[in-house]
């Protein structure tokens, strides 16, 4: 499929082999925070909203949930090519938006406000923006819609739904968290969970030790992701990768551990909580994203201030 005819493509930054690297896209919404237009644009309509971006196009707009994540993902590319500058296998980040371009001078003017390489920005007024995500080999798609996410799983593209909420900006290196069942790996034990209660999931779970997990809706993601970490010591990693699963370690964990060892996925950190919250082990770990199906989950990672995304 071709490039929307609205792309713009950031020649300040160096541009990447999408065939290379790990493509990820953000909308607007979920990388700054507009809710305030978003809110015009809902009550007072398109034009109303352009008036307004045009008007305040040299006034950055304020970071989103999303924004530190692509800050951190930012510094694990300056420290890969530290290492070696002919490195290909990048960070490779868009912004797709269904804004119109003349309303995009204001997120292009504020990429560039907080230094941001983003490397295109593709304005696409179609109703479904993310049929453009595979010509632009996408891995990972973020957005404040969730029909958009929706529609990105759909396509087989990881995705995740962004709630915008305040961020404290954490420090490197970049620090992802994945659940594991419906997130990582798929929903196969949650059903067996739902039909037959936890006696009848450990027991499957006994069952089917030996047997790897199906893949879940971010596996491409995270295994993109640990290609580029095995490019480090352990010492030396700009990237950290959490398992953070309400799965038990005695009775579940078995199993969790030999897909991941199976997938030859090296995850740097486990916990297996046994249904207990999230939130206090994720205000420790401090992540860029934290990635759930559970939305209680995510609002307990909102209310310790953790920057969280919902996978549908």
């Amino acid at each position: 499929m071709a490039e929307p005819e609205n792309t713009v493509i950031n020649t300040n930054v160096k541009q990447k082999d999408p065939s290379k690297a790990l493509v990820i896209a953000v909308t607007t919404r979920a990388i700054f925070n507009l809710e305030e237009e978003h809110r015009l644009y809902l009550e007072k309509g398109k034009e109303e909203y352009t008036r307004h971006q045009q008007a305040n196009q040299d006034k950055p707009l304020p970071p989103g949930t999303a924004f530190a994540f692509i800050q951190a993902v930012q510094y694990v590319n300056e420290k890969i090519l530290e290492s070696n500058p002919a490195e290909k296998n990048l960070f490779d980040v868009l912004v797709l938006s269904n804004n119109s371009p003349e309303s995009g001078v204001r997120v292009i003017n504020s990429a560039k406000h907080y230094g941001l390489e983003i490397s295109k920005f593709c304005f696409v007024s179609d109703e479904d923006s993310t049929q453009y995500l595979k010509s632009h080999g996408v891995k990972l798609f973020l957005s404040a819609d969730r029909t958009d996410v929706c529609n990105a799983l759909r396509r087989g593209v990881s995705a995740a739904l962004v709630f915008q909420q305040e961020v404290q900006a954490p420090s490197t290196p970049l620090r992802v968290v994945f659940d594991g069942d419906a997130v990582l790996f798929s929903d196969e034990t949650d059903q067996i969970f739902q039909e037959q209660g936890l006696a009848g999931a450990v027991q499957y779970e006994r069952a089917m030790e030996a047997v790897p997990m199906g893949e879940g809706p971010l596996k491409a993601f995270a295994m993109h992701l640990g290609k580029m970490r095995k490019k480090f010591s352990q010492e030396k990693s700009p990237i950290r990768t959490y398992l953070v699963t309400a799965r038990s370690g005695r009775d579940m964990g078995i199993r969790a551990i030999k897909t991941l060892r199976e997938w030859g996925l090296a995850i740097d950190e486990a916990f297996f909580m046994d249904g207990a919250p999230k939130g206090p082990i994720l205000a420790q770990i401090q992540p860029h994203i934290f990635f759930d199906d559970g939305l209680h989950n995510i609002q307990g990672a909102q209310n310790v201030g953790v920057p969280s995304a919902w996978v549908p």
